[in-house]
């Protein structure tokens, strides 16, 4: 009877504690987590998010290898700790920028070529556990021959004296070698920033704190945006400057003619007097 409720028991204690057990054995598997498809433009640079799991601890750098490689030819490596294990079409222009004991695969690829389209896969070898291909979650690059237009704001009337602020920004996919903004007036205060929208984009915007006068009117304000790698993109705005309320075209004619007026009564009040 004793040997019934022991066995009992520990039933019991199994169906306790079998939902934890699972859990832990579901949350220890191999899992990455990319950006399945980035706009990439030619010459520049592209930097692919990636995010991994393995079974067991966390261990340091030191412990795991991290290579990426097309999906379909994994002796195709484009990057490897080993430089002579990377294909040759891909040597000195890739680098891990993540850190494999953060679980962090994150790879930039410098200098893009037109034929760089993947899919690219990440792969962990850890030697003490095991080694896995992540060809399930892999990333494929769009390429743009030509950069795409910055996007300019900007109120449509400005005022002769009022500052006012205009905005030019870009996407990208570059954010290790990030677009630089420059305006085609020198003589105006602007300020950038770099952006995360997530996805693997990123936005650079500059703000230009701009004073227009009259001289400004009928005038173009051109923002120009140079890529890693040499591209550029511009976009130009015509300004329209609305001008100062100014009453002396209105005053000097009305003071003219009451001038004259004066002048030919004072005229004709002394002839008649005159021949009276």
């Amino acid at each position: 009877m004793k040997q019934l409720i022991s066995t009992f028991d520990n039933w019991l204690l199994f169906i306790f504690h079998f939902p934890v057990i699972f859990a832990t054995v579901l949350s220890d598997v191999w899992k990455a987590e990319v950006v399945s498809e980035l706009k990439t433009l030619v010459s520049s640079c592209v930097v692919m998010p990636c995010k991994f799991q393995y079974p067991g601890k966390q261990l340091p750098d030191s412990r795991i290898r991290g290579i990426w490689h097309k999906q379909d030819k994994r002796d195709q490596r484009l990057y490897h700790e080993d430089h002579t294990e990377i294909a040759d079409n891909f040597k000195n222009r890739t680098k891990l920028l993540g850190h494999l004991g953060e679980k962090n695969c994150t790879l930039e690829i410098d200098k893009v070529k037109n034929h760089d389209h993947g899919p690219f896969c990440f792969r962990a070898e850890i030697p003490t556990l095991d080694k896995y291909s992540f060809v399930e979650s892999c990333v494929t690059l769009s390429m743009m021959p030509a950069p795409e237009k910055p996007k300019l704001e900007q109120m449509k009337t400005l005022e002769d004296g009022v500052p006012t602020m205009f905005k030019c920004s870009i996407r990208h996919t570059c954010p290790s070698h990030p677009p630089t903004i420059t305006w085609s007036r020198s003589n105006s205060e602007a300020t950038w920033s770099n952006r995360d929208i997530l996805h693997g984009n990123w936005e650079v915007e500059s703000l230009l704190n701009f004073m227009p006068t009259e001289k400004d009117d009928f005038t173009e304000l051109t923002c120009t945006v140079s890529f890693h790698g040499g591209l550029q993109s511009l976009v130009s705005s015509a300004i329209h400057v609305k001008r100062k309320a100014n009453f002396l075209h209105i005053i000097i004619p009305v003071v003219a003619v009451l001038g004259t007026s004066l002048l030919f009564g004072g005229v004709f009040y002394i002839m008649c007097k005159k021949y009276r």
